[in-house]
């Protein structure tokens, strides 16, 4: 059988010697800032070797270049490199979650 968990974004990420703990997060739905939105809860914690961590951020990197590539995303140092012409000039580029930023 296979869980499936999911989370709005990375809270914390540690480092103890040979171990990396990654501590999930996701928007409260009771908990409120001062400005009104969601404050992140922890919700759960992936811990895996250096080594793990390591391959997992490498995959993690290609992943993002397919979507920037796809147009999914932008990362936000492309957004002075716009052409004059590009028709989402102006527009909100940049993405909702911190994780891409």
């Amino acid at each position: 059988m296979s869980t499936e968990l999911y989370s709005d974004g990375i809270g914390e990420i540690t480092v103890t010697g040979t171990i990396v703990r990654i501590d999930l997060m996701s928007l409260s739905a009771t908990e409120r800032d001062e400005k009104n939105n969601p404050k992140p809860a922890f919700r759960q914690r992936i811990i895996m070797p250096v080594d793990a961590f390591a391959n997992a951020v490498d995959l993690m990197q290609k992943a993002l270049a397919g979507l920037v590539e796809a147009g999914a995303v932008r990362r936000i140092g492309d957004i002075q490199k716009l052409p004059a012409g590009d028709t989402q000039q102006g527009q909100m580029t940049t993405n909702a979650s911190p994780n891409f930023n």
